[in-house]
Parts: C-alpha cells; structure tokens; sequence
C-alpha cells in the first residue's frame, strides 16, 4: 500500500468536511469535543508526530510544545494549517530515512512507523467529523482492512498494561470477517488469549462471538463509532463476549 498517498488523500477528504461549516459542531463520538478541536487534534497530532521525527527523537514529545500546534483562527487558514502539516511528516520522514528509529507510543520504531499511524488516525477521525455533519463516509476497503489490522497490533501491544481487564476472558475468542471482494487473508482476523496476552492471526475460525461486514464497517464498529445494527454488521454467536471488548477495548 502507498500509505504516504493514502496519507496525504486522506488528510485532504478530512479537510473537506470543514468548508462552510460551523466549528462548533458538537462531535458526538468524541464526547465533549467540537470541529474545531477535532481539527486541532488531527493537525497537531501530523506535525507532532513530524517534530518527533526530523529531530529523532528517543523520548515523548509533549504534544503542547509542538511547533505551530495552535490552527490559525481562520477557517480557510486553519484547512491550509491542516494540509501542511501531514506534508511536514512526509518531509520529515524523507529527510531523516524510512528506517531510522525514532520514539512511537509503542517504543522505537522506524520513521516510516508513524505515516501509516497518521493516516489510520485521520482515517478514523474522519468519520467522527462526517458523523457529526451528517455526511456520507466512505473508505477504500484495503485502508480499512488495514486499519484493523493495525490497530490490532498496537491492542497487541497494550491490552491489559497498567491492570487493565483483557478485553476477552479464558478460552473466548473474537474472529472478524471483512465481506469485501479482494481482501483474501487480509480481511480476517481470529483474537484470542495466550498466556495473559491478546493474539490475533489472519487464521479463518469461527469465534464464540464473530463479526461479518465491509471493511468499514467493522472498523467503525469495532472503535465504538457505529452500533451494529448502524454499520451493518452482523454479529454470530456469544452477544456478551462482543460487549465485553467494547467495553474494555481504547477507542
């Protein structure tokens, strides 16, 4: 996949949704936030995530002490503040090298790490914003699809730390089923428990509780965006084992 182009047309269709609206748009799935602070949050995460890279950062960057982090008051101004920023990341990434190790929430990882983050950030975002304006929201399947996938290796990583309740118990698994043409392997995903840890593998299975839908949809659905019934998606099997990860699952 080219994720800095996915990156970049993502970050553009985002900005779309802000033109001839009003800021302070209530944004429902991300209680207590407006458009605004949406906006800002995309924009500053870009070139926070820019900062850490051109300077190679080894440790976490405040996100308040970005340079530039603040979108400027106008509306027109603060879109072109948005573009800019997911450019700054593509530049930083360039200049400093795909592969050079800088800090991430999940530990080193290459420069390269944090475009596809970014562009499953905005991705994501995105339906927040066109949930909170009533607009239509699509996504390319694959971006979808991997988005999923990305976000399980990151639960992977972090389910459980701190004490946190696994979001599955025992001997219960969750499998996924993207019913879009195409996707192959890519469009499934077994998760279970091992040893205390969350696994997952692209493995065909049934699950005690399973999803069937597009690509989108599951990904709406599994980051608390869209009920089911909303998105589409069908669920089989143990109803409780589904409401237990979203309630002990990040969004």
């Amino acid at each position: 996949m080219d994720y800095a182009g996915a990156f970049l047309e993502e970050n553009r269709a985002f900005s779309e949704l802000f033109r001839d609206v009003d800021h302070a748009t209530p944004v429902p799935t991300c209680p207590g936030w407006t458009l605004s602070q949406l906006l800002r949050h995309v924009g500053r995460g870009d070139r926070w995530a820019a900062q850490i890279v051109r300077d190679r950062l080894q440790e976490f960057l405040d996100p308040r002490s970005v340079e530039g982090g603040k979108p400027p008051p106008d509306p027109a101004d603060a879109i072109s503040w948005l573009h800019g920023g997911a450019q700054r990341l593509l530049d930083a990434v360039e200049l400093t090298g795909v592969e050079t190790p800088v800090w991430t929430f999940l530990g080193s990882r290459p420069a390269n790490w944090w475009v596809r983050r970014r562009l499953h950030e905005v991705a994501v975002h995105r339906a927040d914003a066109a949930i909170a304006l009533g607009s239509p929201y699509t996504l390319d399947p694959e971006i979808a699809a991997d988005g999923i996938t990305e976000w399980l290796e990151r639960l992977a990583i972090q389910a459980g730390s701190e004490g946190a309740p696994l979001p599955l118990d025992g001997d219960n698994t969750l499998h996924l089923h993207a019913t879009d043409p195409g996707l192959g392997a890519a469009g499934e995903w077994t998760i279970g428990v091992d040893d205390g840890r969350i696994t997952w593998s692209h493995e065909h299975g049934k699950g005690t509780a399973a999803l069937r839908g597009g690509a989108t949809e599951l990904l709406l659905a599994i980051l608390r965006r869209l009920p089911l019934a909303d998105a589409g998606v069908a669920l089989f099997g143990d109803e409780g084992v589904w409401q237990n990860w979203l309630d002990r699952t990040p969004l």
